[in-house]
């Protein structure tokens, strides 16, 4: 690890504070594994000497990171802080020190390093999306629809287009009619909608291929199937690849790229979806992001139910890897009241708007 910078250089990290709020959501979130009502927003402050501050998000569940904020609050309190503390945000080492500082915690991890990220913006007035290369300080996102009967979705599919969304995506579950809430919503919004489905593990791999295929030959068009088996089970997500037209995208299934290198050795999966929270950061998502390149997977950037900072975060990054894709960032729109701020993106329609660096403004 780096010596800590001289004293004296107020651009020294001199803390890391969590903060945790509880955040109403607008409806239930209904997927294959749960429902939710409200979404837990951990954010992480990274200030330094002089008293600006940095600010990430640390996404939290059990049945995806592992984590609560419980978990969040003592790993950074811990082993994060201890390599954070006393640095400059521009030291070089820092971000692999982050990373090497607990095993596991991926995003507590990831909430640290954009934190520290973006306090580099407040010192520097470069913002990171910037930085991370990005030339448009927009991006494209779809919306998600809940799990639900024929009808509620195809009604909810009806309002989002009407909310300016041109690409939606269909949460779906084993115990439902797939095909024939998938027709309902197609027949609801027309053919210049584009359509995603996402079943979070929810089939067996027959029962996936059976699906797919129904809806192949319905005509439904389907853009993508998100994580149609178990996350751990790569014959079941081959088999699935292999057997029908519609691509197919893994989720659960890939944290990190060496997962990535993984899908592309053992399967046939067109695209992944990196989610910083996963990975653990933005340099893991990049190197995550250009195993798939190397190896033709297309790269959709997710998210989970996260607010603005978590958004922000994730958009930057897409804006910087794939400028041209609509991604999967709408977490923040199924907040009853998101959180926003000047340091945060704002939302028009499908449309992320990333602010500028501090002293842009």
């Amino acid at each position: 690890m780096a010596a800590p910078d001289p004293a004296g250089d107020d651009r020294t990290i001199t803390g890391l504070r969590v903060e945790v709020t509880t955040a109403l959501l607008k409806a239930p979130f209904v997927t294959s594994v749960r429902r939710a009502d409200a979404a837990q927003i951990v954010v992480v402050e990274a200030r330094d000497a002089a008293g600006r501050v940095g600010m990430g998000e640390a996404a939290v569940s059990w049945r995806v990171t592992g984590e609560s904020p419980q978990s969040v609050t003592a790993a950074v309190a811990g082993p994060l802080s201890d390599v954070v503390v006393g640095r400059v945000p521009h030291d070089r080492t820092l971000t692999q020190d982050i990373a090497a500082a607990v095993w596991g915690n991926a995003s507590a991890r990831n909430a640290v390093e954009c934190a520290v990220a973006e306090l580099r913006s407040a010192q520097t007035g470069n913002a990171v999306w910037q930085r991370l290369g990005a030339r448009s300080p927009s991006v494209r996102t779809d919306r998600t629809l809940s799990a639900a009967t024929p009808r509620e979705l195809a009604a909810a599919a009806v309002r989002h287009c009407e909310e300016g969304f041109g690409v939606l995506k269909v949460k779906v579950r084993a115990a439902d009619d797939t095909v024939a809430g998938v027709r309902e919503v197609r027949a609801a919004v027309g053919d210049g909608v584009r359509l995603r489905i996402d079943a979070n593990q929810a089939w067996t791999a027959d029962e996936a291929i059976r699906v797919i295929r129904e809806m192949e030959r319905a005509g439904v068009d389907l853009e993508f199937v998100e994580q149609p088996v178990a996350a751990d089970d790569l014959p079941a997500l081959a088999a699935v690849a292999a057997a029908v037209e519609t691509p197919v995208m893994a989720d659960e299934s890939v944290r990190t790229a060496a997962d990535v290198r993984t899908m592309a050795e053992r399967t046939s999966v067109a695209l992944v979806n990196i989610k910083l929270a996963k990975t653990g950061g933005l340099a893991a998502a990049e190197r995550a992001a250009a195993v798939a390149r190397e190896h033709g997977i297309g790269v959709v950037v997710g998210c989970m139910l996260e607010g603005p900072v978590g958004i922000t975060a994730a958009a930057g990054f897409a804006a910087a890897i794939a400028p041209e894709v609509v991604h999967d960032l709408d977490g923040a729109h199924w907040l009853a009241e998101p959180p926003l701020t000047d340091r945060t993106a704002t939302f028009r329609g499908d449309t992320i708007l990333l602010p500028t660096a501090p002293e842009d403004r």
